[in-house]
């Protein structure tokens, strides 16, 4: 039997599209906290554990530097989907041109603001002046990867939007085996400890930017380029790439300020708090990172939808995201919470960091799930480009659902309340995106119903 028989034609005619454009975003967005998750496995097994401390404070840093400017990705993305649904090869060719100058522009800033960047950021940060220290070799050596960060984020979204997915499948597996490579060598055989692990993250985006510039050499028409180039500065259309970018930096800004906060109180209550709470933060990246690529289809489709005037298949869409979102997620929490000692025994070698951990592990299971339903709904609104709404939700999570709960634990200097807040945090998110895409869709109702 096939799948246009046992499913309404809404479903059918996209689910092959969904699957394939979902496991090639999800594999490769696994790739990055993966990268990760092998910097922690060989810090945490040195006998010295200031090292996996350090880098987990100093790994704050670039949650604001690096994965708040994710931007560029989900703008790119929604951009582009909705410029191929229109058939439009300018618009698309432009959206990565613009994406990529303006992303070249703050890397350079980034580079040359390094130093202030640096003091400032250590500044405010809890840490013991030797975890300190280890937390800053990290950086100096990782911040040098800002070019190619942010030009692979411009890219990877350029390609999404146009559901290339064996280049965005190859740009991750080239950044992240060669990332377990140089780190092997750097940290084990060279002992360059946190700073090696710094280094080989950086030169191993710059590997995956060769694959997504081999990539863009052999499917863009060069003789559009000339043209392009000269709309390139058109005032109206970078106006709305920077309103639609803008808003989505905020929901990064919101997001990155939360995990932020909650990394640096764990680090005021302790050593050992701040490095339980980076592995399971390690797991949650690793969920809510997968389940990003579930969002990010969601992206891509509902602004293809959109720009073909097949709107009909929007919700279907997001029921089927919002299923393999949650079942992934659940999937990650109950593996973790029935099995925890065989996951943190891949990460340390020290059983206290392990057992102080295993305490606050059932948190998993409310703060992926709520993840999951936040992060879809994030992909819908950013594809049909209602990016306030997702603004408005990112502002109302991080001021009324996250920071009252972190002032309380930090007040009682309590680690589940501080887990709790986390929680808040992605379930205020949740529910407010659901109550506005909800609005939109009873308004359309009415519209419907008033034209009939």
């Amino acid at each position: 039997m096939t799948l246009s028989f046992s499913l309404p034609s809404r479903y059918a005619s996209f689910l092959p599209r969904f699957s394939k454009l979902a496991s090639v975003s999800i594999f490769s967005n696994m790739m990055v906290p993966l990268a990760g998750i092998c910097d922690t496995a060989f810090l945490g097994h040195l006998s010295d554990i200031r090292h996996l401390a350090g880098v987990i404070l100093g790994g704050i840093l670039f949650d604001y530097l690096y994965r708040i400017l994710k931007f560029f990705r989900n703008g790119t993305n929604a951009l582009t989907s909705q410029a191929v649904g229109e058939n439009d090869q300018e618009q698309i060719l432009l959206a990565g041109l613009r994406g990529a100058l303006v992303a070249m522009a703050i890397a350079m800033i980034i580079l040359f603001l390094q130093y202030p960047i640096q003091k400032f950021g250590f500044a405010i940060l809890s840490g013991s002046p030797d975890i300190e220290a280890f937390g800053v070799d990290y950086f100096n050596a990782r911040i040098w990867g800002a070019p190619a960060v942010l030009l692979n984020f411009v890219l990877i979204g350029w390609f999404l939007g146009q559901e290339k997915s064996a280049l965005v499948l190859a740009i991750a597996l080239v950044g992240n085996i060669s990332n377990a490579i140089m780190d092997y060598f750097m940290i084990n055989q060279w002992g360059w400890s946190s700073m090696g692990a710094g280094l080989a993250t950086a030169l191993s985006q710059y590997l995956a930017l060769l694959v997504a510039l081999i990539g863009v050499a052999s499917c863009i028409d060069w003789q559009a380029l000339p043209p392009a180039l000269e709309k390139v500065f058109d005032w109206q259309a970078l106006k709305s790439t920077i309103i639609l970018k803008g808003n989505i930096l905020v929901r990064y800004v919101a997001m990155i300020t939360a995990y932020s906060i909650f990394t640096n109180l764990s680090a005021g209550m302790g050593t050992d708090i701040v490095a339980a709470n980076g592995l399971i933060l390690q797991i949650v990246l690793l969920s809510q990172f997968t389940v990003n690529g579930i969002g990010l289809t969601t992206q891509t489709l509902i602004g293809n939808f959109r720009g073909t005037g097949e709107t009909e298949k929007m919700m279907p869409l997001l029921n089927v995201s919002m299923f393999a979102s949650l079942t992934i997620s659940l999937m990650f929490a109950s593996v973790s919470i029935l099995f925890p000692e065989t996951i943190f025994t891949l990460l340390t070698s020290h059983s206290e960091i392990s057992h102080s951990a295993i305490a606050y592990i059932t948190w998993l299971l409310p703060l992926l799930s709520f993840g999951a339903v936040a992060f879809v709904l994030e992909g819908y609104v950013i594809g049909l480009k209602e990016s306030a709404k997702l603004r408005n939700s990112a502002i109302i999570a991080l001021g009324f659902g996250f920071i009252p709960v972190a002032w309380f634990a930090w007040y009682v200097q309590n680690n589940h309340i501080l887990w709790l807040a986390l929680t808040m945090y992605m379930a205020t998110l949740a529910i407010s995106l659901g109550i506005k895409i909800w609005g939109v869709q009873i308004s359309k109702s009415l519209s419907w119903q008033n034209e009939s």
